[in-house]
């Protein structure tokens, strides 16, 4: 794997688990009350989905192999470019259905630290 591509699949494993942290013990009422957690956790998507974007620029066979990809670049996109239309209920909706998935998905992908060497 090219180093590349493990960076930004560290990357994105390092967005993945800051939402899951920032979110850990929160509901979707906390979640619109606090700017600072949405603002945190928006911020994550974005880092993540770039970190995505990326991969899937420099080792497209890995990315073509991660079945959210596409939906974290989008969800990434939207916040960017289409701030002023973020759903709420869609982005807690990814943490709370679909971010442990693709995060598990990422670690598998991780390569063994001596193929780096």
């Amino acid at each position: 794997m090219a180093p590349d591509a493990a960076k930004y699949i560290w990357d994105a494993i390092g967005a993945a688990e800051r939402v899951m942290r920032f979110a850990s013990g929160k509901s979707f009422n906390d979640y619109l009350d606090d700017e600072l957690l949405r603002s945190g956790i928006e911020r994550q998507f974005e880092i993540l989905g770039e970190a995505l974007g990326q991969l899937r620029k420099c080792a497209p066979d890995i990315a073509n192999s991660i079945a959210d990809l596409p939906r974290a670049v989008a969800l990434r996109n939207i916040l960017i470019h289409a701030y002023a239309d973020v759903d709420s209920a869609v982005v807690w909706g990814v943490v709370e259905k679909h971010l442990g998935p693709l995060l598990q998905n990422l670690k598998t992908r991780l390569p063994d630290p001596t193929d780096l060497a």
